[in-house]
């Protein structure tokens, strides 16, 4: 089955990596009951900060980006976006853009002076480089986003930032589509290099909320509030994710707090099961579905896709038990903090009712319904037979 999460993370990638997308605003940016100005999800919920900074957002306009931004605002501090201008121009006319491009042309932020970086767009070492190096004597810190993919897909469980990461086979490589983690990795000690002492490394797990573009945890409350018998994994294995605005906080405030050093950053705070963020799920969707739980065995056999066809799942037992299992007491001890899985699935079925009809008629990742179908039928056999 890992090979077919390798296979939809790289697909996931490609949607990041620079590729241009379609707005995931659909063009709008609150729902017909919401009032003027940001939806509900986009309005942080934050005080000013003690001390202003000015921030430089390489990037800024996917996913993580655009809630990187809310939040620094609402903290009080002075954000620059670099980007190339093609993914949601326009979304933030109020903060100063540079355009440019990360391979090569990065003439508009020389001799310009932050107190800090965040680069959320860096998959290639060679491209991190460019512009931590440029960026290093005018910066007091710089901060990579990075991915607990760093550690492979069968780290041992519990692992922290002190467990190996996955090596560069082929060190000149820049196939991003085959070397994700091992890229990511280098991509961290290519930012440490450049300013030793003054780069900070978070490693988010599987980032959800409104504006993700993968569909990897949105599959499940869309699904579970279409109601219905719904095809779910094993109920007690585990699953690690992020909230995307959990994620944006964060990042803000190891700028505020100069933290540096490395940072894994998933959660919730104790583990999560599957039973238990799918019942949260059809508690927040006001959802009579019914969850039908199978093995790993059983889904194995029936050629159901683990991560693919079913989000945010892997096997939490064998060779991929460490998975979701990925110890972020470090960033916890620095103020990382969940929101309530109820309150990640409310938000993200808003953001989803705004999109475009074309963009919600078929999600980006899990079952096919006819296969759902198919399965549970044979989930029902299986158990007849026992």
């Amino acid at each position: 089955m890992t090979g077919n999460r390798r296979t939809f993370v790289k697909s996931a990638v490609a949607a990041g990596a620079g590729a241009v997308v379609v707005s995931q605003l659909g063009g709008r940016l609150f729902a017909a009951d919401e009032p003027e100005g940001l939806p509900v999800w986009r309005r942080p919920q934050a005080s000013k900060a003690p001390k202003p900074l000015k921030i430089l957002i390489l990037g800024g306009t996917g996913f993580l980006g655009p809630h990187t931004v809310d939040y620094a605002l609402a903290r009080g501090h002075e954000v620059t976006l670099f980007n190339r201008g093609k993914r949601n121009p326009g979304m933030f006319p109020n903060v100063e853009t540079i355009l440019g491009d990360r391979d090569g042309k990065l003439d508009g932020l020389k001799d310009r002076k932050w107190d800090a970086v965040v680069d959320n767009s860096g998959y290639v070492p060679r491209i991190v480089k460019l512009s931590a190096d440029l960026l290093a004597p005018n910066v007091g810190q710089y901060l990579f986003i990075s991915s607990i993919s760093v550690f492979g897909e069968t780290p041992k469980p519990g692992a922290d930032e002190t467990a190996p990461t996955d090596p560069l086979t082929e060190p000149n490589s820049e196939e991003v589509m085959k070397y994700y983690g091992a890229l990511k990795a280098a991509c961290e000690r290519q930012a440490e290099a450049s300013l030793p002492g003054r780069a900070t490394t978070i490693r988010p797990g599987l980032i959800v909320g409104p504006l993700d573009p993968t569909d990897r945890f949105t599959y499940w409350p869309v699904r579970i509030a279409k109601g219905g018998e719904v095809l779910c994994p094993p109920a007690d294995d585990p699953t690690q994710i992020i909230d995307v605005r959990d994620l944006a906080a964060f990042i803000v405030k190891c700028l505020e707090d100069r933290n540096f050093g490395i940072y894994n950053a998933t959660g919730p705070e104790k583990e999560l099961s599957f039973k238990a963020m799918l019942e949260s799920t059809k508690k927040a969707a006001k959802s009579d579905a019914t969850l039908v739980f199978t093995d790993a065995a059983f889904l194995e056999k029936n050629e159901v896709a683990a991560w693919a066809e079913l989000p945010s799942w892997v096997p939490g037992t064998g060779a991929t038990a460490g998975f979701s299992r990925i110890n972020c007491k470090k960033a916890i001890a620095k103020g990382l903090k969940f929101r309530p899985v109820e309150e990640i699935v409310e938000d993200t079925l808003k953001w989803w009712a705004t999109l475009p009809d074309e963009r919600r008629a078929k999600l980006k990742a899990g079952l096919a319904p006819d296969k759902e179908a198919k399965v549970l039928a044979a989930w029902k056999e299986a158990k007849k037979a026992r």
